[in-house]
């Protein structure tokens, strides 16, 4: 180990001293990163979530529509069945029993929403 005299001892405070322009650089290096993490980094994940948003409510739109589409069908299938094993089978009977069907659980699934959203609340 070497001894260390007071002359080398002394030279890094002075290079500190000297060093000051770097130094003010790094804090304003880092305080425009902070700033730019609190304000645009917000902003990009807000973004994000509003984009990932509107592509879940489209996908799901999507299968919505293809669950309908599959349920309507297969309700079409069931009720040719039916009416060729009770021997009533005409063509396109068994499409508008389905669309009835359908069209009767839409309907009153409507008027449900409907009626809830117009009921008034007691305190």
């Amino acid at each position: 180990m070497a001894d260390v005299s007071p002359s080398q001892a002394q030279a890094p405070a002075a290079s500190a001293a000297d060093d000051w322009p770097a130094q003010a650089a790094d804090t304003i290096v880092k305080v425009v990163g902070t700033v730019r993490d609190n304000t645009t980094g917000k902003a990009i994940t807000a973004a994000r979530g509003v984009v990932y948003g509107i592509l879940a409510g489209l996908l799901a739109l999507v299968a919505l529509v293809l669950v309908c589409i599959l349920t309507d069908r297969g309700l079409t299938v069931l009720a040719d069945s039916i009416l060729g094993w009770v021997d009533l089978d005409r063509p396109g009977r068994g499409a508008w029993i389905a669309d009835v069907i359908l069209g009767g659980a839409f309907t009153l699934a409507g008027l449900g929403l409907w009626k809830k959203a117009n009921a008034t609340t007691s305190d």
